[in-house]
């Protein structure tokens, strides 16, 4: 039985009954992590990336080269099939064409381009500025000409909600949608209203970014995956959880570390850390250790 494409798999679960929960994934953790909860995909995002490889944010600072790397290192890593975060294709519509094949041969089962002004930022900043809907339509078309596999998703998002309005943002997603787009977004929809009114109004599955997940803010409302399901989204993206949780996480760490550095004695705190073992088991040091058994010649 030949086995499926990490485009077929990915296809598959955004045209599954249950919607599709993407958490934005960018490191060894985060894609163990999300594997071990029982994900099958993740999203590998621009801005987790960017802020935790580079330590800057989302304005179009980390290159292609560094997010290929990446991709490729995090999907060897793992079983998951991930969606890579392409920005605004790193030039033209012949950019986007060779920089469809390079991710497809990363393994990863698709890709998002975006409508956004090189240098693009972060959709819930300000500033931000689109391209012609006709400059994006040629993008997708290339994107789509590009890949080998007929399976890989092309995901086109829209920035115009905040720059042009909701209207504009449909219009546009029809039109990439026409071009050959498997998934659209438009980020930054404001209202359930808005994400009720796009569902309706569009001819492909539609993919919500809910962020922080568990937490609001104040670009967007906050909104569950079972009532996203309920209207009609194939697809939500937590684009934020886990490199805001890792954050607070560290902080959480080095506070209680701060609080008893002048005291002679330590205070176990096993509540704010994993255990060692729980660490290695996680990085499949089992597995590891198998294999050492297996193969390693006796000294």
């Amino acid at each position: 039985m030949t086995e499926k494409s990490p485009g077929a798999r990915l296809k598959a679960l955004i045209h599954a009954p249950e919607i599709l929960i993407l958490h934005a994934v960018y490191d060894g953790f985060t894609v163990r992590l999300i594997e071990k909860y029982g994900y099958q995909a993740g999203f590998l995002s621009g801005a987790a990336l960017s802020e935790s490889m580079l330590g800057k944010p989302d304005v179009g600072l980390m290159g292609m080269e560094e997010n290929l790397t990446a991709c490729r290192r995090l999907a060897a890593a793992c079983n998951l099939t991930l969606l890579a975060d392409g920005d605004t294709g790193y030039g033209n519509a012949v950019n986007v064409y060779h920089m469809i094949q390079k991710f497809e041969q990363a393994g990863v089962g698709g890709i998002m381009i975006e409508d956004q002004s090189w240098p693009k930022r972060c959709g819930h900043m300000q500033g931000k500025s689109v391209v012609s809907a006709e400059e994006m339509v040629e993008k997708v078309r290339a994107a789509v000409a590009a890949r080998k596999d007929q399976d890989f998703v092309i995901k086109a998002r829209t920035d115009a909600f905040g720059t042009h309005g909701l209207d504009e943002a449909i219009r546009r997603l029809n039109l990439y949608a026409e071009a050959g787009a498997d998934l659209l977004l438009a980020d930054a929809l404001a209202t359930e209203e808005d994400i009720k009114t796009v569902v309706a109004n569009v001819s492909k599955p539609l993919c919500v970014n809910m962020g922080f997940a568990i937490r609001k803010r104040s670009t967007t409302a906050l909104i569950s995956a079972k009532r996203l399901q309920d209207l009609g989204v194939s697809v939500v993206m937590f684009g934020r959880m886990l490199s805001a949780s890792a954050l607070q996480g560290l902080k959480n760490s080095l506070e209680a570390l701060a609080a008893q550095r002048d005291s002679d004695e330590v205070v176990e705190r096993p509540d704010l850390l994993v255990s060692f073992e729980e660490l290695n088991d996680l990085m499949g040091l089992k597995a590891i250790n198998q294999l050492e058994k297996q193969f390693a010649t006796a000294k």
